[in-house]
């Protein structure tokens, strides 16, 4: 069959791709064209026509022996695919492809001097078949260890086609084995110029650099091979093995201490507190931040276990929560995470069918208690840390590349922590199922950023079932939407929103921090209001000071307790919109309390129905006397508490 083309402007709108009219460039693009598996036409051209000559006959009569081979290739079976060759070669010795197959198939068989001679063939028919220049070259680089006579070949093949990378890689691998690791890189940086996402690359750069003691690029060519490959082949395994190699090596060796130092400084400056860093191996975490404020100290602590591997990873992370933690302060966004009496009697409730399993399976009422406490405990540090936590490896992974190593270390060894909980039959078989299945979903968005981060996927080693893993999904592709362009305290709308995806606003209160603070400096309050109520001590206007302590000595002398004033205030505007319902259920539940007596001078009173506060005795004996007279004012008068002065002034003070 012979196809006749005119060269003309028709003829390059048909070959768009030909940008010259130069002889060698037009048959070159012929012989691509009309190349069909391993056989190639016969391409002329006589003045302004092309003339193509496609042996069809040949075609047709040896295709189907021609792709029988390859399957054979392809099953191992090449004594049969030998045979079936070499009446192919009988019958067109002309085809080139047809003897480097047959050179590949000696070579897989471990005769390389018969693979020699049939690629000789092959190159001979056809000097530019790019895949028997490289077979030539692997065959010299690596059994014949004749590097000179390889790179020959593999420069003849790059000339002849000019976009193989397979070759680039195998160049720079052969000169890796010879130790020539700069003409390696060389090769290598060619190859990623044709194919950047070819694992093979990667890897063998990975390797280079380990062995030029360049760790961190080693690493960071590891964990490009790893995404770059399909998990379970040979080269993702060997890529993974190479990752925990370097990334140990790295953690052994190198002092991130300095990294501590100017992030601790810089966050010092920022927020006003010093910081210190300490070990402790006896917390119950491996690593913690303990703030100024919550534990009343002049300092910020981190403090970390020494044991954990990688633990510098987890140190940064706490104070990256600092950082965080700062910016919101700064805008007074700021949130407390606060899990009361009631919250926990929530969580009782819905796993009433565990305890009463635990009671039949006769556990100590002591054991069976700690165990909710941790599972409740344990929940609740899920569901505040999880939406804080990756916005803190995100940026982590981003700013402090050369922690990279620890942080593949640290978060692979938690991940691992985290699979084992929510795995292991014996605790399958006591914890609650849907209290599992929400710590599953929280622990399989830790598993999609690792596996984003570095390649590697645990996913399936949580075993969750569809819901859990399309709604970790959401939870993920909500957080991968604001990680760009975070806003100060914006991880405190993930907490809450994903807390209410899984059914769990009813275990925790997110409260404002500067609210919380007020509302629980409750003893100090009632120091200074008791001394010195009305600010006295404070700088004042001498007139508007002498005016107030006339009326404060007024009120002494009529016997006021301006404590009680002020609570009652408190009261007030707690009750303001409350229902009337409600104010006499607080009002009946302390006339209970006041059954047993209220002391005055006691701390730490809780009234279930106002939840998430405590109360000193004067405060109880406020809200008592407010919520009668707002409830059943006809019955006050039988309470017993002569504050009718105090309540009055209290009503003109709101």
């Amino acid at each position: 069959m012979q196809i006749t083309h005119k060269i003309n402007d028709f003829f390059f709108t048909l070959f768009p791709n030909l940008i010259s009219d130069n002889k060698e460039v037009i048959i070159a693009a012929m012989k691509k064209q009309y190349t069909y598996g391993p056989f190639v036409p016969t391409v002329t051209l006589q003045e302004d026509l092309v003339k193509i000559d496609v042996d069809t006959e040949t075609i047709l009569t040896q295709d189907a022996d021609y792709n029988k081979t390859v399957a054979l290739c392809d099953e191992g079976k090449f004594d049969d695919a030998r045979v079936t060759l070499e009446k192919l070669i009988d019958k067109n010795p002309t085809n080139s492809e047809f003897h480097r197959i047959l050179g590949q198939i000696h070579s897989e068989q471990g005769d390389q001097n018969e693979a020699i001679n049939a690629l000789i063939d092959s190159l001979r028919w056809n000097s530019s078949n790019g895949w028997a220049l490289m077979m030539m070259g692997n065959i010299f680089a690596r059994y014949k260890k004749d590097v000179t006579t390889a790179l020959k070949y593999y420069d003849q093949a790059i000339l002849v086609n000019k976009a193989d990378h397979i070759t680039l890689a195998n160049i720079t691998y052969v000169l890796f084995q010879e130790n020539k690791l700069e003409d390696a890189k060389k090769y290598a940086f060619e190859a990623i110029k044709l194919k950047d996402n070819y694992p093979n690359t990667s890897f063998i750069l990975s390797l280079i650099e380990e062995k030029e003691d360049n760790l961190q690029a080693a690493f960071n060519y590891t964990i490009l091979t790893i995404k770059q490959s399909i998990n379970e082949d040979a080269l993702y395994q060997n890529a993974l093995e190479q990752a925990f190699a370097v990334a140990n090596k790295i953690a052994a060796n190198l002092d991130i201490k300095k990294i501590f130092k100017t992030y601790r400084s810089r966050l010092e400056a920022l927020g006003g507190i010093e910081i210190d860093i300490v070990e402790d191996n006896e917390i119950s975490t491996v690593a913690k931040i303990e703030f100024a404020e919550r534990y009343n100290r002049d300092k910020h602590i981190v403090k970390y276990k020494i044991t954990y591997p990688a633990v510098e990873h987890l140190v940064m992370h706490e104070l990256v929560h600092l950082d965080f933690v700062i910016q919101a302060r700064a805008e007074n966004l700021n949130q407390v995470f606060i899990s009361t009496q009631q919250n926990k009697q929530n969580f009782i409730r819905t796993i009433q069918p565990t305890i009463q399993k635990l009671e039949k399976m006769g556990v100590d009422k002591t054991m069976a208690d700690k165990f909710i406490d941790g599972v409740f405990d344990g929940l609740n540090l899920q569901t505040y840390n999880t939406p804080i936590d990756i916005f803190i490896e995100d940026f982590l992974y981003k700013e402090y590349s050369e922690l990279r190593p620890y942080q593949f270390l640290s978060l692979f060894n938690l991940l691992q922590e985290a699979i084992k909980s929510v795995t292991d039959e014996r605790v399958l078989d006591i914890a609650p199922k849907n209290i599992v299945s929400k710590t599953k979903t929280y622990s399989l968005v830790n598993a999609l950023q690792f596996k984003e981060l570095f390649g590697l996927d645990l996913i399936s080693e949580f075993k969750g079932n569809s819901i859990e893993l399309k709604l970790a999904e959401i939870f993920y592709r909500e957080f991968s939407a604001h990680k760009d362009n975070r806003k100060a305290g914006q991880e405190f709308e993930l907490v809450q929103h994903w807390a209410k995806e899984l059914d769990l606003e009813q275990f925790f209160e997110l409260e404002n921090e500067a609210k919380f603070e007020t509302k629980n400096n409750i003893d100090d309050f009632l120091k200074k209001l008791q001394h010195d109520p009305f600010g006295l001590d404070e700088e004042q206007d001498p007139s508007e000071k002498k005016e107030m302590e006339q009326f404060l000595k007024h009120q002494e002398e009529l016997g006021t307790n301006m404590a009680i004033v002020m609570f009652m205030v408190d009261a007030l505007k707690y009750f303001k919109d409350k229902q009337a319902e409600d104010i006499k259920q607080t009002a009946l539940e302390i006339a209970m309390l006041g059954t047993m007596g209220i002391d005055p001078n006691k701390k730490e009173y809780i009234i279930a129905s106002i939840a998430g506060k405590r109360f000193s005795g004067n405060q109880v004996l406020a809200y008592y006397y407010v919520s009668w007279a707002i409830a059943m004012p006809e019955q006050v008068q039988h309470l017993g508490l002569d504050f009718k002065t105090e309540y009055e002034m209290a009503k003109k003070l709101k």
